[in-house]
């Protein structure tokens, strides 16, 4: 146990944030450097070492807390990397990404401030690429198997790294130019920049993984024929359909997908543009949808120079604590202010959009509303609410419905769909398909960060035991049977 009465002696304390108006003018990560380090071995010393520690259940990749929380108040960072790695691939994507269920399941959080488990990550993997100790780890003899894995997300990495470490040649096929997936063009840079998923891309490479970036597998190579090509296949393509909404004046210039919105920033930030395409400078904005995906419209267009922005939510704000029917230590649905909230705009909850109203040109310019209330279990509109309100750029992001079904992968390959529109799979990520497998949101639906990782090296387990015939020794910290297909 780091200190028996951390928990008693101190209090919560998080990473400094520099102040709103100095980030909103850079796309620089939104905290400030080195402010974690000073106050990081306190924080890890309120960890209880729990008898029972409820964290590993919160987290989907059972990262062992207690266990890096001890190493890290002794500031022993390469004994905390070890324990860090020895269950998760990228602890500096989860540990700048994660909503952090560990942190909702802590036991000191019952009654206190949970601890900072988030923060103690990521300053653990900050210390180790600091001091060298994230290295590669090529495998020590060769299999002579082949896979291949499509899609470059989280889940897609995860799953390749494991699989080139346990001695396959792994072929990671990625559709757009650059690896990374929605971690490279859905994520803003001001909560994780590039260069974080490029020195992993480096280490992966001198392990031995594979990349080809601009394939579409189902346009550019039929599947049927990856499969012939390959001992087995990993599909980690994503959820990618998104929701749509379709109302009047949906077809109007300056209404779009977050995903068609938020990739073009990136692409500004990598020096593919001077400035996006489509872009919020000068423009009321408005977010459709309340979640993450939402708050990174929202930062975005705070960075782009919006006239003002202003996010919808069809359901009812979330209270400030912990729902009564969702007890510790569950996940609860709580009013969260990001980072984005920070620097500005309005959050309108129990609303609903009617309709777009646009100009002669076929540009939108207003946004027609309503508020909603729940009635017999239905959200249905109040009568007299309806108003509107200056819209000249709306973006979508009310969430994803399923893996890409138009590109030709799924018919392609043959796989089943279960009822939910994914791609069914059974307790080893096997579809119905003879040696192809599916890991990440294209087999659970959308979902976090932390679960794209651990199904990717669940799946990769799956795949090598299929590949040699025997059980696999890659290493996972809980049975994946159990955790995989619980939604």
């Amino acid at each position: 146990m780091a200190d028996p009465k951390g928990f008693l002696t101190t209090g919560r304390e998080t990473a400094t944030s520099r102040p709103p108006a100095e980030r909103v003018k850079d796309w620089n990560e939104v905290y400030v450097p080195g402010s974690l380090l000073p106050i990081i071995s306190k924080q890890a010393s309120r960890c209880m070492d729990c008898g029972i520690p409820f964290c590993h259940n919160g987290c989907p990749l059972g990262n062992l807390i207690p266990e890096w929380n001890d190493y890290a108040y002794r500031e022993d960072w390469t004994a905390a990397s070890e324990r860090l790695h020895a269950t998760n691939n990228f602890p500096e994507f989860t540990g700048r990404l994660c909503p952090a269920p560990c942190e909702s399941a802590c036991v000191l959080g019952i009654n206190q401030p949970a601890v900072t488990i988030k923060n103690v990550e990521v300053t653990i993997i900050d210390k180790a690429w600091e001091a060298g100790d994230v290295t590669p780890q090529p495998p020590q003899r060769h299999s002579g198997k082949t896979v291949a894995v499509i899609g470059s997300g989280p889940a897609g990495l995860a799953a390749a790294q494991q699989l080139t470490r346990a001695g396959h040649t792994v072929a990671v096929y990625e559709r757009a130019d650059r690896i990374g997936g929605l971690l490279r063009y859905g994520i803003p840079e001001f909560k994780m920049e590039k260069r974080h998923i490029n020195r992993r891309i480096e280490q992966m490479r001198a392990e031995g993984t594979k990349f080809r970036t601009g394939v579409e597998i189902g346009r550019d190579i039929d599947a049927a024929k990856l499969r012939k090509r390959y001992d087995a296949v990993v599909i980690a393509a994503g959820a990618t359909t998104a929701r749509d909404l379709p109302v009047p004046g949906r077809e109007l210039n300056g209404v779009h997908q977050a995903m068609e919105y938020l990739p073009l920033s990136n692409k500004v930030q990598e020096g593919d543009y001077i400035t996006a395409p489509i872009t919020a400078e000068g423009k009321h904005v408005v977010v459709i949808g309340g979640g993450d995906t939402g708050a990174d419209c929202v930062g975005t267009a705070h960075r782009q120079g919006a006239a003002s922005v202003t996010q919808l939510e069809i359901m009812p704000r979330p209270s400030d604590t912990r729902p009564g029917h969702q007890p510790w230590p569950t996940f609860p649905m709580t009013y969260k202010v990001t980072s984005a909230h920070e620097e500005g705009g309005e959050r309108v909850y129990s609303v609903s959009t009617t309709h777009f109203e646009g100009d002669e040109d076929g540009n939108v310019q207003w946004l027609h509303l309503v508020e909603v209330e729940f009635i017999d279990g239905k959200l249905t509109p109040k009568p007299g609410t309806e108003r509107k309100i200056p819209a000249q750029l709306v973006t979508l992001a009310m969430g994803f419905t399923g893996t890409d079904q138009e590109n030709g992968l799924v018919r392609q390959f043959g796989v089943e769909l279960d009822a939910r529109g994914n791609i069914a799979r059974d307790a080893d990520y096997a579809t119905n398909v003879d040696g192809v497998f599916v890991a990440g949101d294209a087999g659970r639906g959308q979902s976090l960060i932390v679960w794209a990782i651990a199904e990717g090296r669940a799946a990769a387990r799956g795949v090598d035991r299929y590949l040699t015939g025997t059980p696999s020794a890659l290493p996972y910290p809980v049975r994946p049977t159990d955790r995989a297909l619980t939604v």
